[in-house]
């Protein structure tokens, strides 16, 4: 898994560049970088990284991009964004708005708007209103207190006395969506884990792959009561995140093979595992000292001036792209940077040549893809979503979460899964000669395996899928890790790069990491990136394990240190492992952030789902990102359960009786989404189309002072014979199907209730009817919004 999560924007090169006929001069002040705004996600500002690590390199001051969405001025605390004739309404839960609005930007929530899945939930019924304000105040408070104490399970019930009664269903709702969608009250901590469970009540789900994904929505499947099995090809869980034990000589270690560092503490899902499991964090240092391939240390000057230079051309790529549009999509990153390089011909030295080829490498392995593959328009899409906080290797290797996370997970191991078959009854996986049936299948093979069609599906994907799964890059990252007798590097420091002098050659050995302050023993691991990664897959171990001690020795024996022969040492060939061919995904040339959704779409009409790092255009090529797509596609396989099980009871029973229709509607118009004087109504749909149904309650009888006048709406006769006949004391109520739009039309007409009826009556020729009245049109839309409502409620229905 990668180690790269782009943090925010830095500041301006605090090095100057000399004229360096290499690199030409650039215009600090232009729109220097056509990625999505990182105003749309406004963010803290967390300590930025050397690209030293591995992490990707962002102009000083992105541009947005054409597929982004934009928020000028967006504001942490939401509070703030409303005009002063509805401050009056904004509820006050704590003094520290902006600081709860930051913990919520460090999940992925937007600062001053709902995100596209809390719009599809219909958190609120009035998206952009006062509504809403308070809404986001509520949903960052409570995040905000389970993120103080994440080894709790935080009740509802603690944030009731702190919430007017009238925004209560508010609470319900951010509630709700919080735990359904995995940002509360998830993990491994003992109070989370007594939660699921002892039997499951709900569907069968087929997981395919134990990766990250796959444990993170097994678990949360098994927490909302679904019955699951996990079907995983290897003899371990884990896909590519393996931490391996090494030995020799008394001397032990663990080893991360796969993916090692957790890119970014503020916000990221796995440091909240790790926090539960009482883990510590070991920050990677910034110190980074390069070395020439003769061994000998490359001048810090010329250091500082080559990454400076080589950032401003990064920069000027940027411009480029800005400048030709949609061309920029059929372009590669790499073919920029060599266009420009090659301006300055041979008026550069040596040495130069090779630190710039440094950085490349650098990039590729931040990247896992070739820069001549790389999108020059896209390939930091993901930049403005960074977790932020410090970059870290987690004490005695991540397979320590993932052990946590596969405890009491039922997975059957050794099952290479060849066939998935879906259909309006179900799923069938099918491994060798055994088929496993169930309701629901969810695949979290990687992209390479998609690529290579080693699943067969029936029926074939859809051809959107199938062109997605080909746009989209899959590269290469490998490691060599060796174990040593002692530590002859030195302990101050966690990383440190080797140059080459052959081009071809520059990903070879070019950065090694020091792991001997979390792996419990002397363990240094050399990447391989690039196109060097590709060679280095038939490469013999012998030989790869004499090349890094040749340049090992080359650096340390000058200065009179020896180097010894490594005790044990491990070479990755993740390019032709079955389960994984390449180690994480990257948007190529002809492709862009749109397909990572793609791949994340369900089949099948909520049959088949699919999670991983390719699933997710936020968080692409991460850890974290992949755990993140197994929540994810858990809510996703939740919602689409109960609304099939509530359509279940339609087909079987399709007009509800007059005592099941009255017992429904009374139940939802509880909690109505929008209430104005003696009207209410539910919404259904979405609540981004204004043409999704809603039913409206209008409440009949009791004082009014005057009725509709004799020339209006037929409805008039009702309506006088309800004024004659019910006193204060009694009430009717009567309903009718309306469209959300018109809902809301009605909400904002003045002159009390008797004008609303006027305007219902004549203005959108609705007649009222009682509950008898209600026939399967009605009953059909009552249905699906119990549905959505009951699937926002089960999955936290164990706290009752």
């Amino acid at each position: 898994m990668s180690e790269q999560t782009p943090p925010p924007p830095p500041p301006p090169h605090p090095f100057s560049i000399p004229n360096l006929p290499f690199f030409p001069p650039f215009n600090s002040n232009s729109d220097q970088n056509p990625t999505p705004s990182p105003s749309f996600y406004v963010q803290p500002q967390f300590p930025t990284k050397r690209k030293r690590t591995g992490f990707r390199r962002k102009a000083a001051n992105p541009s947005p991009s054409p597929h982004s969405a934009e928020i000028p001025n967006a504001n942490p605390n939401p509070a703030t964004s409303v005009s002063a004739d509805l401050a009056d309404e904004i509820i006050v839960i704590n003094k520290e708005a902006t600081a709860e609005a930051v913990t919520a930007l460090s999940a992925g929530f937007p600062a001053d708007s709902l995100t596209d899945e809390e719009i599809e939930a219909n958190v609120v019924s009035d998206v952009g209103g006062i509504e809403q304000v308070n809404y986001i105040l509520i949903r960052n408070h409570i995040l905000s207190r389970w993120r103080e104490n994440v080894t709790s399970w935080v009740q509802k019930e603690t944030f009731k006395s702190l919430i007017p009664p009238h925004c209560e269903p508010l609470l319900n709702s951010a509630y709700n969506y919080l735990i359904s969608h995995g940002y509360v009250n998830f993990g491994v901590a003992p109070a989370i884990k007594e939660k699921i469970p002892a039997e499951p009540t709900k569907a069968n789900v087929i997981i395919v792959g134990a990766g990250l994904a796959g444990l993170a929505a097994a678990r949360q499947l098994m927490a909302f009561g679904f019955k699951v099995t996990v079907l995983e090809g290897r003899k371990r869980c884990g896909g590519r995140v393996y931490t391996k034990r090494m030995e020799g000589s008394l001397k032990y270690a663990s080893t991360d093979l796969g993916g090692s560092v957790l890119t970014g503490t503020h916000g990221n899902p796995l440091c909240i595992i790790a926090k539960q499991l009482g883990l510590s964090h070991h920050k990677i240092r910034d110190k980074c000292p390069l070395y020439r391939p003769d061994g000998q240390p490359v001048d810090p000057d010329l250091d500082r001036k080559v990454e400076g230079a080589f950032n401003k051309l990064l920069d000027k790529a940027s411009v480029l792209r800005k400048n030709m549009g949609e061309v920029a999509m059929d372009v590669s990153l790499g073919a920029a940077l060599e266009t420009f390089r090659q301006e300055y011909g041979d008026s550069v030295t040596d040495e130069e040549i090779n630190l710039f080829n440094w950085h490349l490498a650098n990039l590729e392995y931040a990247n896992a893809g070739l820069l001549s593959k790389l999108s020059l328009a896209y390939w930091d899409q993901d930049d403005p979503y960074d977790m932020g906080g410090d970059h870290c290797f987690l004490p005695g290797g991540n397979g320590r979460l993932v052990q946590a996370l596969a405890e009491n997970v039922p997975i059957v191991y050794e099952k290479t899964v060849h066939t998935i078959r879906y259909g309006v009854d179900g799923v069938q996986v099918i491994a060798g000669s055994q088929v496993y049936e169930g309701d629901v299948a969810l695949c979290t093979v990687p992209l390479g395996v998609l690529k290579n069609g080693s699943i067969k599906f029936v029926p074939e994907l859809p051809q959107r899928k199938l062109d997605g799964i080909k746009r989209l890059g899959f590269g290469l990252l490998n490691k060599v890790a060796m174990l040593f007798p002692y530590v002859f590097w030195g302990n101050d420091l966690d990383t440190f790069g080797h140059l080459s002098a052959d081009q071809s050659r520059r990903g070879e050995f070019f950065l090694f990491y020091s792991y001997a302050t979390v792996a419990g023993g002397p363990l240094l691991i050399a990447l391989v990136a690039g196109e060097a990664a590709h060679n280095f897959e038939s490469m013999p171990p012998t030989d790869a394990v004499a090349l890094v001690l040749q340049i090992l020795r080359g650096i340390y024996e000058p200065q009179g240190i020896e180097v010894p022969d490594p005790l044990q040492s491990v070479c990755t060939r993740w390019g032709t492992d079955s389960f994984s061919l390449g180690s994480y995904s990257h948007v190529a040339v002809g492709a862009s952030g749109d397909d990572y959704d793609i791949l994340a779409e369900s089949v099948g009409d909520g049959r088949l789902f699919f999670a991983g790092e390719a699933t997710t255009r936020r968080y692409p090529a991460t850890m974290h990102g992949a755990f993140i797509t197994g929540l994810r596609e858990a809510a996703n396989i939740a919602s689409y359960a109960t609304s099939r099980s509530m359509q279940s009871k339609i087909d079987r029973n399709p007009s509800m009786s007059t005592e099941s229709c009255a017992a429904l509607l009374a139940d939802l118009f509880r909690e109505p989404d929008l209430e104005f004087g003696g009207f209410s109504v539910i919404f259904g749909g979405k609540a981004a189309d204004p043409k999704s149904p809603a039913v409206l309650k209008v409440l009949l009888g009791g004082a009014r002072k005057k009725v509709i006048g004799e020339g209006e709406h037929s409805n008039k006769s009702l309506f006088q014979q309800l004024q004659s006949h019910y006193n204060q004391q009694q009430q009717l109520h009567v309903y009718t199907l309306l469209t959300r739009q018109q809902a809301m039309e009605l909400r904002e007409v003045r002159g009390g209730d008797e004008m609303r009826l006027n305007y219902l009556c004549n203005k959108l020729g609705v007649k009222l009817i009682g509950r008898k009245g209600l026939g399967p049109s009605a009953d059909s839309v009552i249905a699906s919004i119990k549905a959505e409502r009951s699937n926002q409620r089960s999955n936290s229905s164990m706290l009752s």
